[in-house]
């Protein structure tokens, strides 16, 4: 019998998916791994069979406006931007772009490492067993996907710095010693760019059609990945004795600030290509209110979940507002 994919659900019938989440507060956790284990076999895609790389409509023309930023993005509002010649702001835009898919290749790697390590330590029979295994076969098929694209563009794309790529190799480690923080290490990668994704296609903006389709991939199957990272922390992080938690306290605002630093800001190698004044970087990203914002908005569930599993006190949420990434009153 031939295998088969989920890419009939990608027409122009195609429905943004929720995240998915214990369908009633009796669904207990082995269900709900259970559960999305067989989401995975039902609604999954591949990035051959379900993207026609060489279809007209998917071809990449780094000068194509379709790749131009918006008025209203941080970078786009800048008049640096908008004084640059059209093919220019095509061209910087799709390098963006295709970096934020490197890196979200060198992510991913990171995640489908640790995520093999943690399976390594589960006793036969535990639930999070071949749901791991399904996450990881499905990242393995986004970092196809997101190779491809970058080889379409034929812009030199680098990706993470070689210290981010060196700390990458501590982060696999946590999947073996401190699952629980190697999954808020995943979120902080997950959930911005997830957010960002579907916002765009929330938006009903004119998307070039290779990117909506990598999007609605990416998306369908992000929504059950974020899902178990947030319930494996809810049902074992509660268990953690009095110094992990603290430890955890601490370390969760710096990895969420540093992840979505990674994937929400221009890398160095891009901003020296096009010419960028620091000024006009710090306009569009450090200073930038929208971008500010952007970023609060795409944390939300994460820090949300901190609160939730007491990982966000008083003493801590200095921590987190210094880092710019908390927004509110203190915690009670």
């Amino acid at each position: 019998m031939a295998a088969t994919t989920s890419g009939a659900l990608l027409g122009d019938g195609y429905a943004l998916p929720e995240e998915e989440r214990p369908a009633r507060e009796r669904e207990s956790y082995d269900a709900f791994l259970a559960r999305l284990s067989h989401q995975s076999v039902v609604k999954h895609f591949d990035a051959y069979a379900d993207i026609d790389w060489d279809a007209d409509e998917f071809r990449v023309d780094p000068e194509d406006p379709i790749w131009e930023r918006p008025a209203d993005d941080p970078l786009g509002a800048t008049a640096w931007y908008r004084a640059q010649p059209q093919p220019v702001r095509a061209r910087l835009s799709l390098h963006l772009i295709a970096s934020q898919m490197k890196i979200g290749i060198e992510f991913e790697r990171v995640l489908k490492q640790g995520l093999l390590e943690f399976a390594g330590t589960l006793p036969s029979g535990a639930p999070e067993f071949r749901y791991a295994y399904h996450e990881v076969i499905e990242e393995a098929q986004h970092s196809l996907m997101f190779q491809e694209f970058v080889n379409r563009t034929g812009l030199p794309v680098r990706g993470l710095s070689r210290l981010d790529r060196l700390g990458g190799r501590h982060v696999v480690t946590l999947g073996k010693r401190f699952p629980a923080l190697f999954f808020l290490f995943v979120l902080g990668g997950e959930d911005p760019i997830d957010h960002a994704q579907r916002q765009v296609l929330r938006s009903g903006e004119t998307l070039h059609p290779l990117i909506k389709r990598i999007m609605q991939i990416h998306v369908t199957e992000e929504a059950r990945h974020v899902a178990f990272a947030r319930q494996y922390l809810r049902e074992h992080v509660p268990a953690l004795g009095r110094p992990a938690r603290a430890w955890l306290a601490v370390r969760a605002p710096i990895i969420l600030a540093l992840m979505t630093r990674a994937m929400m800001r221009p890398p160095a190698d891009v901003v020296r290509a096009y010419g960028m004044p620091r000024a006009v970087v710090a306009e569009a990203y450090t200073r930038s209110p929208i971008h500010r914002a952007f970023v609060l908005e795409s944390l939300a569930k994460v820090r949300g979940l901190c609160a939730e599993l007491g990982l966000v006190t008083r003493r801590s949420v200095g921590l987190w507002r210094r880092l710019g990434i908390w927004d509110g009153a203190a915690p009670a």
